[in-house]
C-alpha cells in the first residue's frame, strides 16, 4: 500500500514538514514539524504548528509517531509541543530520532558548556533508530536507512515508495547537504547518498528543506532517478574525490546558519526548552568566539 504524503512549507525557514498516512487505517506519522522562532524578540509561537493539528483534526488521521530526520540547525522543532497537543486529545504518539543524536548531544553538550540537567543519553526522545529497523503507522511499514555525512544522526524514513531523506539531498538544483558542521564528513554523505541512488528510480523524494531562486516556487518532492541525472554535487555518475573536492570548497564558502545555537539547544532536547532559570523563563546560550578580541 503506497502512503499518502501532505507537505506543510514553512517559509520563514524553507522547512517542508510532511504528514505521511496509511490510507486504509487513517494513521499517520509527522516529520520534522516546525515552530515559529523570532530571533531578534525571542519569541516562539505555533501557528505554523497549529497548522499541523487543524490537517489532523479535519482529515480524521491518528498521529502515532513524530519523527526526526535528524536534530536540525535551521529551526526550533514542534515535536515535544505536538506531543503535548495530541496527548491532552487523547492520543500519545511518540517522538523517534536516529541514534546518532548520542553524538550530536554530547558534541553540543560540551560546545555549549551545559551543565548536569542536560542528559546526553537520549531519554529526551521516545526511540532511537538505528540502520534497517522498522516502524509502523497502522499497517504501513516503514525501513530506516541510517543517513550520516550531513550531521551524525540523520536517518531516512522509507515508507513503500515514499522516503524521507532530511536534509541529505536537496532540490537537485540545490544539490546536497553541508558537511561542516561537527561529526560531519563529504566523504561519508557520498557513500549515503550512493546507498539512496540504490532505491528504485521511482522512488518519491520528500524534501526536509528547498531554498527557491526568486520566482520559482519551493519543491517538496523529486524521484530517485531526477536526482542521480540532474542533482548539481552529486549525480550517478560523480566520483566520490570530485564530490568530496566540491563539497570542501563549497563548505568553505557557507556562513554558520542563523538559528544553529537556539535550534540546536531545543532539538538535541527532543523539542523542549532549557530549563528556566528565573522564574518561568527560559535562556539560550551563545558561545563566544573572542579569539581576536582585545581591549
Amino acid at each position: 500500500m503506497k502512503p499518502q504524503v501532505r507537505s506543510f512549507h514553512h517559509l520563514a525557514t524553507g522547512t517542508w514538514t510532511h504528514i505521511v498516512v496509511d490510507p486504509q487505517t487513517r494513521r499517520a506519522a509527522i516529520i520534522d514539524p516546525v515552530l515559529d522562532f523570532d530571533l531578534p524578540s525571542g519569541k516562539v509561537a505555533t501557528g505554523s504548528a497549529r497548522r499541523l493539528l487543524e490537517y489532523i483534526a479535519t482529515t480524521g488521521l491518528e498521529i502515532e509517531w513524530i519523527l526526526e530526520t535528524h536534530a536540525h540547525a535551521d529551526h526550533l522543532t514542534a515535536a515535544a509541543w505536538l506531543k503535548r497537543q495530541l496527548s491532552a486529545k487523547g492520543t500519545t504518539p511518540a517522538i523517534g530520532i536516529g541514534h546518532g543524536i548520542l553524538s550530536v548531544q554530547a558534541t553540543f553538550k560540551k560546545k555549549l558548556n551545559l551543565d548536569d540537567q542536560f542528559v546526553a543519553d537520549g531519554r529526551q526522545f521516545d526511540t532511537l533508530f538505528h540502520d534497517a529497523d522498522t516502524l509502523c503507522i497502522g499497517d504501513l511499514e516503514a525501513h530506516v536507512i541510517a543517513t550520516p555525512g550531513h550531521t551524525a544522526d540523520g536517518v531516512t524514513y522509507v515508507f513503500d515508495d515514499a522516503a524521507f531523506v532530511g536534509d541529505t539531498l536537496f532540490a537537485p538544483r540545490g544539490g546536497t547537504a553541508r558537511c561542516d558542521f561537527p561529526g560531519a564528513d563529504a566523504a561519508t554523505l557520498y557513500r549515503t547518498i550512493q546507498r539512496l541512488y540504490s532505491l528504485p528510480d521511482s522512488t518519491r523524494v520528500y524534501l526536509a528543506h528547498d531554498y527557491p531562486p526568486e520566482g520559482e516556487e519551493a519543491m517538496s518532492q523529486t524521484t530517485i532517478a531526477q536526482q542521480k541525472a540532474s542533482n548539481i554535487h552529486l549525480r550517478a555518475d560523480t566520483s566520490e574525490a570530485e564530490f568530496v573536492a566540491l563539497r570542501e570548497r563549497r563548505d568553505a564558502t557557507l556562513p554558520v546558519p542563523t538559528l544553529l545555537w537556539p535550534s540546536l539547544q531545543m532539538n538535541i532536547r527532543g523539542g523542549h526548552l532549557p530549563p528556566p532559570e528565573t522564574g518561568d523563563r527560559a535562556y539560550f546560550k551563545l558561545p563566544v568566539d573572542a579569539e581576536t578580541f582585545s581591549t
